[in-house]
């Protein structure tokens, strides 16, 4: 599959695809930055933590920094940490207020338009 060719396509928008993949980290440096990353999450230093997660793809503590943006009602920041994770028993119903938020809002929408 030639990736350039695929996306010439999208060339005229000036859009950013990343096609590199990163390498694996080694298991030793990974349990040590995963340390480093459960230290600075319990030092309340969250975005720090959440950098090192997300690199080292670590899901629990990407769920858990979900868990930290959820209890700051940072609903979305939450449903892409849980997303990452992935941790669908976490971001299903988020998904779902989200979705009743939006039709909601729809629903809002359509009886202003029709009482116009």
């Amino acid at each position: 599959m030639d990736i350039k060719k695929t996306f010439e396509k999208f060339d005229h928008e000036n859009s950013f695809i990343r096609v590199t993949v990163p390498k694996p980290i080694e298991g030793s440096t990974k349990a040590a930055l995963n340390r480093k990353g459960n230290q600075l999450y319990n030092d309340g230093d969250i975005e720090g933590a959440r950098r090192i997660f997300v690199t080292t793809r670590y899901s629990d503590g990407i769920s858990r920094i979900g868990d930290y943006y959820k209890s700051k009602n940072k609903t979305l920041d939450a449903l892409r940490m849980y997303w990452t994770a992935p941790d669908r028993t976490k971001s299903e119903p988020l998904i779902e207020q989200l979705a009743r938020v939006v039709q909601s809002l729809i629903h809002e929408e359509q009886e202003v338009t029709s009482n116009e």
